[in-house]
């Protein structure tokens, strides 16, 4: 069995990731390529991952390829989480995921209406409040959520959140009609309204993004395929972290699994599997250093992440596995930053690196500082460390 140990894993990490500085860019598509699809639970992330691999990128940038030139599009997928996807991406994101999501939080949805209100049939319901948002937005060409709420009365439904409690409040399902309309991949989200940490967006019909829509795939088709460019961009690694980052049964990750051609390697004790065209050793690059966001897709890309995490994760990841802003060193995970509420840029190194690496991360620190300008974002899931710096 061919052996890619840790040394390894890590220089491919640093070329692919676009991590080191001979692999830089400002192009923003390639970024997002490079790391698959760009997380964006937290709007500043997607901002501050691309300036993190980048030379000269500024927020503009990132904003032109999102809203004028729309190779990127925003969208949930994976584990229902909100990415960045380029655009030629999003039919196999749509077939292998988001489709079966829609479905899904269509149910919940449902349920929870019949629950906490007067409605017997909260599928119908549900249904007809669809069909009249999506039919408003096709009106106004692009519209927010308060908007769409005053054209459609059924939007504003009003369920018990915690029927019977005391606690309980009422909430309209204006935005859980306009989620799953955007999983089914009807309608999108656009540019929000405020900064690029705002995560107030203005809703559009998918057409006015996507001339014709989303292309339909097979969805055993587009598994396969998904498979295939998350292993180019973060294998080898155990089937173990390619179902946690899907979030796909273990029966559909074997299926796409065995529609391609993969090899199984040593990870030193681990079995991880790769591409058979992709089993060529990578020179490791030189030393580099990179302040990665918090929910950054590189460490967020695998569940065992110890080959690069080591023993820091309770300060750098809060307690449901979310990754805080870090510091990285030649392929591994050295420290934490933050940013004060003044714009300083601070970080702590968890461990002695020496003088060349402590350098490398106060230019980074202060190119980040500069990156940032007047903007304060703080991360939306705070970790222990993140916390610590900036008490």
């Amino acid at each position: 069995m061919r052996s890619m140990n840790t040394a390894e894993r890590r220089a491919r990490l640093a070329l692919r990731h676009r991590l080191c500085a001979p692999a830089r860019t400002d192009d923003v598509l390639e970024i997002a390529r490079s790391v698959l699809v760009l997380h964006a639970t937290d709007p500043a992330t997607v901002h501050l991952s691309v300036a993190a691999r980048s030379v000269h990128a500024v927020p503009a940038v990132m904003e032109k390829a999102l809203y004028d030139d729309r190779t990127l599009l925003r969208m949930l997928a994976m584990r229902r989480t909100m990415f960045v996807a380029p655009t030629e991406l999003v039919p196999v994101l749509q077939a292998s995921t988001a489709n079966g999501l829609a479905a899904r939080q269509r149910a919940t949805y449902a349920r929870m209406i019949e629950r906490g209100s007067d409605v017997t049939d909260g599928p119908a319901l549900f249904a007809r409040a669809e069909e009249a948002a999506h039919e408003a937005l096709l009106a106004r060409g692009r519209a927010t959520g308060a908007q769409l709420s005053a054209d459609v009365p059924l939007l504003r439904t009003q369920v018990e959140m915690a029927p019977g409690k005391s606690y309980s409040r009422a909430t309209n399902i204006t935005t859980w009609v306009l989620v799953t309309l955007g999983c089914e991949g009807r309608i999108v989200r656009g540019r929000p309204n405020g900064s690029w940490t705002s995560s107030q967006y203005v809703w559009s019909p998918v057409e006015t993004w996507l001339p014709g829509g989303i292309e339909a795939l097979p969805a055993a088709e587009a598994r396969a395929d998904l498979v295939r460019r998350w292993l180019r961009v973060f294998g080898p690694a155990p089937a173990a972290d390619l179902k946690w980052w899907t979030g796909w049964s273990a029966g559909d990750v074997k299926k796409a699994l065995a529609l391609l051609d993969v090899t199984e390697v040593d990870l030193g004790g681990a079995t991880g599997l790769v591409l058979s065209d992709d089993l060529e050793p990578t020179p490791a690059p030189e030393p580099w250093a990179a302040l990665l966001p918090a929910l950054d897709p590189t460490p967020m890309g695998w569940q065992e992440r110890g080959w690069f995490l080591g023993a820091h994760g309770p300060l750098l990841f809060d307690g449901n596995g979310n990754a805080g802003p870090s510091v990285w060193w030649d392929g591994r995970i050295v420290g934490g930053w933050a940013q004060r509420r003044d714009g300083e840029i601070v970080f702590r190194l968890l461990e002695d690196v020496g003088a060349d690496a402590q350098d490398a991360v106060e230019r980074e620190a202060a190119r980040m500082a500069e990156w940032y300008g007047d903007v304060r974002a703080i991360p939306r899931f705070r970790t222990p460390l993140e916390r610590e710096l900036t008490a």
